[in-house]
């Protein structure tokens, strides 16, 4: 049975066997696959995961700022301490699996 490499690398899966980690630790790549023996050290994906999550977070977070400014009308303050707890948690929930996308 063939594994899709994307959807494999969304899953944070080895690209090639679909089974085995493709991550030691947060973001650093495993130096190979654990089930297939796949060398995966060598795998690069640069600074594309990043650009995409930012563009990402972009599409998603604009808009809810004019909503909630529209809607609710809050002081400047709560749009300074939420807004940039949106986006970082945003950002690190969604860098790993783009990475494992770029990956695969």
């Amino acid at each position: 049975m063939s594994v899709s490499p994307v959807s494999a690398g969304f899953s944070c899966r080895c690209p090639r066997c679909g089974r085995g980690r493709l991550f030691s630790g947060y973001l650093k790549v495993a130096d190979k696959c654990e089930s297939c023996g796949l060398d995966l050290g060598a795998m690069d994906s640069g600074d594309g995961p990043a650009v995409f999550v930012m563009f990402i977070v972009l599409i998603i977070t604009v808009p809810l700022v004019f909503l909630v400014w529209a809607v609710f009308e809050p002081p400047v303050w709560v749009h300074a301490i939420l807004w940039p707890i949106v986006v970082t948690g945003l950002s690190l929930w969604l860098l790993r699996p783009a990475k494992g996308a770029m990956l695969g």
